[in-house]
């Protein structure tokens, strides 16, 4: 542990402006949002503000009918606030490793846990899973972000990126899944021994499988539990 003197301990810490633009980093894991309109973020991310800033939840119609649906189905999915004003605010979530991207015309699939902030020209639009082979305790549901401007995703530690090419897929851990290119749609495969039904499951009981041309997101962590549907 590091000792400091109090004015040493003020200056160490200190607050920056690195001069990043909208989206800067303060460290790995905390992000400021220089803002000046409107921005959208993980609900409960928000550490810390300074200026005008007014933060509402999602409207129930705020992204269509559609998304709606689609949030009462996956138990809300994504549960996002609005930032609006003008001001600087500080977003964290548990501690995790924070990677800002610029999107520009692409579009990227993120776990709606691992979302923590994007621009407005950003859209987001829920995808459900085709199989539904185990459920995941934080939902099997997916984010898809397209469009120009900044999104800003967390990961447990490093995140490591897996090409995919159509003579080599590569099949994940959902639990330590944070993204993947927007092309690509995974299955579930399941991988059920004699030992997954003796209760002595040596391996991973459910996998994701991506088949095609793109890439694959994952983290050294095992973020939610994984339990069979009843």
């Amino acid at each position: 542990m590091s000792r400091y003197s109090l004015q040493e301990f003020v200056t160490q810490t200190a607050q920056q402006d690195r001069g990043q633009g909208v989206f800067e980093l303060e460290s790995d894991r905390m992000l400021e949002v220089n803002l000046n309109g409107m921005a959208w973020m993980k609900m409960g991310a928000m550490i810390a503000y300074r200026g005008q800033i007014k933060f509402t939840r999602e409207g129930i119609l705020e992204q269509g009918i559609g998304n709606l649906l689609k949030k009462a189905v996956s138990g809300e999915g994504a549960r996002l606030s609005k930032a609006e004003g003008n001001g600087k605010m500080y977003l964290a979530d548990q501690g995790k490793k924070i990677s800002i991207i610029q999107l520009s015309g692409e579009a990227l699939c993120v776990n709606g846990n691992d979302i923590l902030a994007f621009e407005p020209t950003v859209t987001n639009k829920i995808q459900m899973m085709k199989r539904v082979a185990g459920m995941m305790a934080g939902g099997l549901f997916n984010v898809q972000l397209s469009g120009t401007g900044l999104i800003a995703i967390t990961s447990h530690y490093n995140p490591m990126t897996l090409r995919v090419t159509p003579d080599s897929p590569v099949l994940t851990d959902p639990n330590a899944t944070i993204a993947w290119s927007a092309n690509l749609e995974p299955k579930f495969k399941s991988d059920i021994s004699f030992k997954t039904f003796l209760g002595r499951s040596s391996g991973e009981t459910f996998q994701m499988l991506f088949e095609g041309d793109g890439f694959v997101v994952v983290q050294p962590y095992e973020e939610v539990v994984m339990a069979t549907a009843g």
